[in-house]
């Protein structure tokens, strides 16, 4: 018999093997167009060729990227890995004031941005004083100059992705090709990803959700990814009933957006074998209302620096556990630290948990675990439930908040004493930021003039939308501010 085929050691070997032996099965299908996996492994030679040749990129530089979903995202994602440079995927929800300070943290040299975002890209790289490149100048590669060296690694970092943390400073995961592949390899395997299947990512990819839990790891079986430049639910129904995708990823938000469409009683999901569902927390109505239309909907857990695939919940098991993560991946540990009640913290440690913040902080314990701040409980079948979090961290449509990014811009305002945000429930989007505030003797503002305050220096999607006024925020004997005593005094506000 001949010898089993040895794993991947790197990315660049996973595009190799599908090309050698698989060349013309569509890897990706864009904007109506399909790349084949030949010609993704030719792509990405002669971009990798671009930018260590004209570009100048070398082992361990960071390239940012701007933009919506595109090929060209993954095409550079593996060019990079290629020659052992990184990846920053910029959130393109953020504001300019915010991608200025990602940039400069990480010492970024080189900005690749699409058409949508081509003037924001522009005025960042003038900002940033670093060269700026147009999608279309790195889909241009030639294919026909000399090849960039082969200096990526099985350790060589690869991926960056700022998460919110525990502090208001934005922290980069640093993922190596060895994280990713681990987890490539493990969500392949709970979610049964085969070449045949075809894949729908329309959640962004600057997050890991987005990028590693279906998307890499369809790449990595061979599959075919349906890649859409963003979220539209009417182009989400319409493309599962024409291209029957098996497998597609969703958030609280976008599946409620997806119920509450007109096409969506009429919508053919015959095809969806699940609907994996990043998020922590579930609303009940909205899995109930994919399993009333025979899909069901399986929940992954996991965070930035953790893959992101830890804890799944498999189809099998989508019914009987509504509302549970499930069980830990192939070569997840998992432990509740100091547990009460059945209630403890969720710590994990596993080969795609990152070891690193950038430069050089710790993500995890000397003993390997990264301690996520969520509380979970565990059931007799071993399988894991999310109950809350240990954290401040608001979780809005996907997106992590945290609530001294908002009061540190608010308290520049001059009608502000102190002021303190905190999420409240939302049947759309999970949480929404609610902000108690105690104003200076004798001046006054409106919920408007502090929203536009807010406006010009923090995302959209971070912007409170309940305000709640106080003579005196309350707080423990300590002076810590009690959040969840002002979450209830807002809920009880709008009662």
């Amino acid at each position: 018999m001949p010898p089993a085929p040895s794993l991947p050691q790197t990315l660049a070997e996973v595009l190799a093997g599908h090309a050698a032996l698989r060349p013309d099965a569509v890897a990706v299908h864009f904007e109506g167009r399909d790349l084949d996996y030949g010609s993704l492994q030719a792509r990405t030679r002669a971009a990798a060729a671009l930018l260590w040749h004209s570009w100048g990129v070398r082992p361990g530089d960071r390239v940012a990227w701007l933009g919506q979903n595109h090929v060209e995202q993954l095409v550079l994602l593996f060019a990079l890995a290629r020659i052992g440079a990184l990846l920053l995927p910029l959130n393109f929800r953020l504001a300019p004031a915010e991608w200025d300070g990602l940039v400069a943290d990480c010492g970024v040299q080189h900005l690749v941005h699409d058409s949508a975002f081509a003037q924001a890209g522009q005025a960042l790289a003038r900002r940033g004083r670093l060269p700026a490149h147009p999608v279309e100048e790195l889909a241009a590669a030639p294919d026909d100059g000399p090849a960039a060296p082969e200096a990526g690694q099985a350790q060589s970092p690869v991926l960056l992705v700022y998460t919110s943390g525990t502090t208001s400073r934005p922290k980069a995961a640093v993922h190596t090709q060895a994280n990713l592949l681990a987890n490539m390899a493990a969500a392949a395997l709970v979610q049964a990803i085969q070449p045949e299947d075809t894949v729908l990512t329309v959640l962004p990819l600057f997050h890991v959700g987005g990028l590693c839990i279906q998307t890499l790891p369809a790449l990595r079986a061979g599959a075919r990814v349906l890649l859409h430049p963003r979220f539209d639910a009417a182009a989400t129904l319409e493309a599962i009933a024409a291209h029957r995708p098996g497998l597609t990823l969703q958030v609280p938000a976008t599946m409620k957006a997806l119920v509450e469409h007109p096409l969506w009683k009429t919508a053919d999901l015959s095809s969806l074998r699940a609907v994996w569902a990043g998020s922590s927390l579930l609303p009940a109505a909205q899995i109930q209302a994919f399993h009333a239309r025979g899909v069901p909907v399986c929940n992954v857990y996991g965070a930035t620096e953790t893959g992101p695939f830890s804890i799944a919940l498999p189809p099998q098991h989508a019914l009987s556990h509504a509302g549970s993560c499930g069980w830990p991946a192939p070569g997840v540990d998992v432990r509740l630290e100091a547990p009460q009640d059945g209630v403890g913290e969720l710590l994990l440690r596993a080969p795609n948990v990152v070891q690193h913040y950038w430069p050089n902080q710790p993500a995890c314990d000397a003993e390997g675990w990264f301690h996520t701040g969520d509380l979970a409980r565990q059931a007799a079948d071993g399988s894991y439930t999310v109950v809350g979090r240990s954290k401040d961290l608001i979780i809005s449509g996907g997106e992590n908040i945290h609530p001294a990014e908002i009061e540190a811009a608010l308290e520049g305002h001059p009608a502000i004493a102190e002021c303190a945000a905190f999420g409240l429930p939302d049947a759309d989007w999970g949480e929404t930021v609610a902000v108690a505030m105690v104003l200076r003797p004798g001046i006054e503002a409106s919920d408007d003039a502090l929203r536009t305050h807010l406006q010009e220096r923090l995302a959209r999607y971070k912007l409170p939308r309940r305000w709640l006024r106080l003579d005196a925020l309350p707080k423990t004997a300590l002076g810590k501010v009690q959040r969840q005593a002002l979450a209830g005094l807002a809920q009880g506000d709008l009662l």
